[in-house]
């Protein structure tokens, strides 16, 4: 299922994964003539970092929003392109030297899937670097809404609802990588639990993106009463005495060689 999101919200509401990002960046380790396929690029910031560093070569971010891509493509430059694409569809032939997500592929269920096309999209000799959100992850933000899901007003109209994340553990996305006919396979985590500054700082993360899936299955006259009740849930399991608001960030990192 794709999902559509508010791609400027998202610029203002994705510190930490720009923060994720910028750590990712760093260490790829470009040599500035290399082709890169940023899968997931949201609103463009990062990869228009990555072609900063690519002064003889390109970037070509896809997503599966609109909103996201209307958001990214101002940002679009002789060197760096952005594509309205589904992840799930990917169909490049040994094109790119580097394929890079960042804070994505939690949003994509079907791995296999997505290694396989990943290593059809690269040369031989190139790699892969990913960085998503693993198992763990998220653990007040998935209490909460799913006492939302239970309550009797919003019950039936998540009969029909798939969960819409995959956030594995590390030896069972090793498994994964270890039958995609990639090389050289490392797969890591990090705890990367962070305290949001204040409540609308993690209000605007709540918004977009994550109950963007759950207010999609919800008519309009009660979407107002789903994200309140989950707003204040989440003030109420999350906000410290300072007025932080703190949640887990769980993340899995993946490198590999065709």
């Amino acid at each position: 299922m794709i999902h559509e999101f508010h791609g400027k919200k998202y610029e203002k509401a994705s510190a930490h994964q720009k923060e994720w990002g910028a750590k990712l960046i760093d260490g790829l380790g470009l040599k500035g003539s290399e082709h890169v396929l940023d899968l997931g690029c949201g609103d463009g910031a990062l990869t228009v970092t990555i072609a900063e560093l690519l002064p003889e070569g390109k970037v070509v971010g896809i997503d599966a929003s609109q909103g996201m891509i209307d958001t990214a493509l101002p940002k679009a430059g002789k060197n760096v392109a952005f594509l309205l694409l589904d992840i799930n569809e990917l169909n490049f032939d040994e094109k790119f030297d580097v394929v890079v997500s960042n804070a994505t592929l939690h949003w994509v269920k079907n791995h296999k899937r997505l290694l396989e096309n990943v290593h059809r999209a690269l040369r031989e000799g190139g790699r892969l670097r990913f960085n998503f959100a693993g198992e763990g992850n998220c653990a007040y933000f998935f209490k909460v809404v799913r006492e939302a899901m239970a309550l009797e007003e919003f019950t039936p109209h998540f009969a029909e609802f798939e969960w819409p994340w995959y956030m594995p553990s590390i030896d069972a996305y090793l498994d994964l990588v270890k039958i995609s006919g990639l090389r050289d396979a490392r797969v890591w985590g990090e705890n990367a639990d962070r305290y949001f500054p204040d409540e609308e700082a993690m209000i605007r993360w709540i918004d977009q993106p994550s109950l963007v899936p759950f207010l999609a299955h919800i008519p309009i006259p009660l979407k107002d009463a789903l994200r309140t009740f989950v707003v204040t849930r989440m003030i109420e399991e999350t906000r410290e005495n300072d007025g932080r608001c703190f949640e887990t960030f769980r993340r899995i990192h993946v490198a590999a060689m065709k």
